[in-house]
């Protein structure tokens, strides 16, 4: 994901498979899986995570508990929107863009650009 490091993308992965919010151990637990993290680390990462804006969170007990702030989906289109706006030419970037996508693709831009859901 445009933006963040390694371990902050398998950590939104973990949240975006939920939609219950997680403390730093269920978190750890899921990553614990495929690598071996301290517990300290994903506590640092899930807080540096809630200061860039991409996870909230809300204290339960003595613990806070952590959600995705947007979906996969409203993350990546941002990520495409400050692409965008980065471009040198966004307009060509489009074109470009315009000329790659499947004929499915383009219908569903199609809808979206004439206001259909």
């Amino acid at each position: 994901m445009r933006g963040l490091g390694e371990l902050e993308t398998a950590i939104m992965d973990v949240l975006w498979r939920t939609s219950e919010s997680q403390r730093v151990r269920d978190v750890l637990e899921t990553l614990s899986e495929e690598r071996t993290l301290a517990y300290t680390t994903v506590m640092t990462v899930l807080d540096n995570l809630h200061r860039k804006g991409w996870v909230v969170r809300h204290m339960v007990s003595r613990a806070y508990r952590y959600q995705a702030a947007m979906t996969r989906d409203e993350a990546e289109a941002k990520a495409l929107r400050e692409l965008l706006d980065t471009a040198g030419d966004p307009e060509a970037v489009l074109m470009h863009f315009a000329r790659t996508v499947s004929p499915r693709e383009s219908e569903v831009l199609r809808k979206a650009l004439d206001g259909e859901p």
